[in-house]
């Protein structure tokens, strides 16, 4: 179980400037050249919505949670929704997303190719653009607010969020909840987590993390999920940056 933040010493989501988040500096340092933690990334994700989803064809609406500057999320989506919602809080990178729905730049195409390799993305062909464009819609908003909402979907993403937002372990596990109780009864889903991240810069701007591993994971999923399985990823000397161990990705479905 990892130790979590010196008592006294918590940053809170509200506590951070959102709006100083550059999603150039982002894309410049993550995702310009694809990364082979994200290839795996993908291929994990992929294989976990394609066995579920199967012949069976997909479902009307879908959510990425948190997306920041990242659309491989949504294109792991693409295939099985009528409609996905890329929830943000930053305004500037909600900017980022509705330019990227417009027509995502080339750099994306190399996580489009990996996820081509099964049969069901395969047959959006060499360049989804135009039904990126029809199906993917940002919308600015708070991970917390879904707790408070309504709103259902039907599958769920969420990269690199709930333990970048925050050094509180009560904001986390609040963050992974409002999450899953997003999500429909038995909806599919897959969520990173950086492991032991000790917070990141973007730009001249620091940010706050909470200290995961994978017990932590588990244990903020448990209550919510089903048939859960975790994959951790990165190897000494092959990581995006320092200040943390490794990537882990769990994939499952909402419980009952």
């Amino acid at each position: 179980m990892t130790s979590g933040s010196p008592i006294g010493a918590e940053k809170l989501n509200d506590d951070v400037a959102w709006e100083d988040f550059d999603p150039r500096e982002y894309i410049n340092h993550n995702y310009l050249v694809l990364h082979p933690d994200d290839e795996e990334i993908i291929s994990v994700v992929r294989d976990h919505f394609s066995s579920h989803f199967g012949a069976s064809g997909g479902v009307p609406t879908g959510i990425d949670v948190g997306a920041g500057p990242n659309i491989y999320p949504a294109l792991a989506m693409l295939p099985w929704c009528d409609k996905i919602t890329l929830l943000e809080r930053s305004p500037a990178n909600v900017q980022y997303l509705g330019a990227q729905c417009e027509s995502y730049a080339d750099h994306w195409d190399q996580f489009w190719d990996v996820l081509r390799r099964d049969p069901a993305y395969r047959g959006l062909g060499a360049d989804p653009r135009a039904r990126f464009a029809q199906t993917v819609h940002p919308r600015l908003g708070n991970l917390f607010d879904l707790c408070r909402g309504d709103e259902r979907w039907s599958l769920g993403t969420m990269f690199f969020v709930a333990e970048s937002i925050t050094t509180s372990r009560e904001e986390f596990r609040r963050g992974v909840g409002c999450f899953m109780k997003a999500l429909e009864p038995g909806a599919p889903f897959a969520a990173a987590f950086m492991e032991h991240s000790r917070g990141y810069r973007v730009g001249d701007s620091s940010f706050p993390a909470f200290d995961i591993d994978d017990q932590e994971v588990r244990d903020a999923l448990g209550p919510y999920a089903e048939k859960v399985e975790t994959h951790r990823l990165g190897q000494p000397g092959g990581l995006l940056r320092e200040g943390y161990t490794g990537m882990i990705v769990a994939c499952g479905h909402r419980g009952g």
